[in-house]
Parts: C-alpha cells; sequence; structure tokens
C-alpha cells in the first residue's frame, strides 16, 4: 500500500510538463530512421500492448482494427513519413489486464524488436488493483528498456460507469499511477483520461466519443491517436 500511496502522492504534486518536452525529443532517433529513404532505410516496428481498446474492439463483439488508433497512428505516419516502411504490430488481448500481459511479454512481445513499445491496460487493471498493475508494468517497462526500446504509456480511455469528474476514482488512480511510472522511468506518457476530461469539462458529453461503455469510437480512437502522433512530428 505505501507503494501504491507514493506513487500516487507524486504524481500529484507533480506539474506534469515532461509530456511536452518529451513529446519534442523523445523519439529523435525513431523519427531520423523515417526520414531516411531507400537503399538506407529499415522497417519500423511499433508494437501496441494492452487490451481490448488498442485491440480494436468497438461495440463488442465488433472489432474495428482499421478505425482503432494504432492504425489511425499508421494513417498520419505514412501522411508525414512517406518514403518509410512502417509495422503496426498488435499484442493486445481483449478482457486482459497487465499482470497477464507481463506473463507473455516476453515470448509474444518483446520478439518483435518493437522501435517503440505502446503499453494501455489500465482499464482492465481495476480488477487486479494498483499495487499489482504497478508491479507488472514495471516489470514491462524494465524488460524493454533492457532491449533499448522507447517506451510510451497510455492512462486510460473512458468508462462511462465512472464519471470523469471524480479525482477519486479508480481509473483517477491508475491515471496517477502511469504518470508516476512515466517519471521514474523517463519514458513517454499519453496521458488519454486527461484528455477526455478536458472534452467532457468544455461541455462535451463523453458518450460522443464512445461506442458502447468502455470502448472509444473511431472519434474517441482518434483523440488518442492525436495524442500519440505529438510524439512523431
Amino acid at each position: 500500500m505505501k507503494l501504491i500511496y507514493s506513487l500516487i502522492l507524486l504524481a500529484t504534486f507533480i506539474s506534469f510538463n515532461s509530456p511536452d518536452k518529451n513529446n519534442s525529443d523523445y523519439l529523435n532517433d525513431v523519427k531520423t530512421e523515417l526520414q531516411k529513404t531507400w537503399p538506407k532505410n529499415r522497417t519500423i516496428n511499433l508494437v501496441f500492448h494492452g487490451h481490448s481498446v488498442p485491440a480494436g474492439f468497438f461495440k463488442t463483439p465488433v472489432v474495428n482494427t482499421l478505425q482503432a488508433y494504432p492504425f489511425l497512428v499508421l494513417k498520419e505516419l505514412k501522411t508525414l513519413y512517406p518514403y518509410a516502411v512502417i509495422n503496426v504490430i498488435n499484442t493486445s488481448i481483449g478482457g486482459e489486464n497487465s499482470v497477464g500481459g507481463e506473463k507473455r511479454f516476453e515470448s509474444e512481445v518483446l520478439i518483435h524488436r518493437a522501435d517503440v513499445l505502446f503499453i494501455d491496460y489500465a482499464l482492465n487493471d481495476r480488477s487486479v488493483g494498483p499495487a499489482k498493475a504497478s508491479e507488472a508494468w514495471s516489470k514491462m517497462i524494465e524488460k524493454a528498456l533492457e532491449k533499448k526500446i522507447k517506451v510510451i504509456l497510455l492512462t486510460p480511455s473512458p468508462d462511462q460507469n465512472v464519471k470523469l469528474s471524480d479525482d477519486k476514482s479508480d481509473l483517477e488512480k491508475h491515471r496517477l499511477q502511469i504518470i508516476a511510472l512515466s517519471q521514474k522511468y523517463g519514458v513517454g506518457l499519453v496521458d488519454s483520461y486527461e484528455k477526455f476530461k478536458q472534452k467532457f469539462n468544455a461541455g462535451e458529453p463523453v458518450s460522443e466519443y464512445m461506442s458502447q461503455v468502455n470502448h472509444p469510437n473511431e472519434k474517441g480512437h482518434a483523440l488518442i491517436a492525436n495524442q500519440i502522433m505529438e510524439y512523431f512530428k
């Protein structure tokens, strides 16, 4: 419990401006590779690891792969880097939490030799709680960094059963923990939950961004993809 509270406390007291700083230079090496032309270029692997949202589930059981944020990112990247060869590799499984994701991390994720790894498990991590989630995320981050992989963590997209205005919700606790982990390990952050809260606070119903209670629609996925793209500009 002390670990949970210390992480939350750390995130609470941090004025989190580092995503903007990270956005400008965190992926500089990757962006350099993306700008190379044949025959000097190589394939860039982007791996998306998580639960049903990055897997592309909209209104279950429909999976809209090409409208989910991993492939919206690919589409934008190909506009930005027309000479690049880019693989989007999705290792996400609907219904999985980070404990399950960590168990198969070496056998199903690291084998893809990612240039950039995205981790998105917070929605489902409510089933295991912050302590177990922190341990699982930490193990995955550490293993990726050992391989010199760039890592970007995502805070949760909304669950319409949870009020975005509730600063004490389980989703908010996981959000703060993910922010703290990004600070601890010096990796990237996409604060999806904060972006949805901003839309909500501006008077936009969260339902406009959702295909069902806990899955974004294409508009919601685009909101996440646009934040990811800030790292590649």
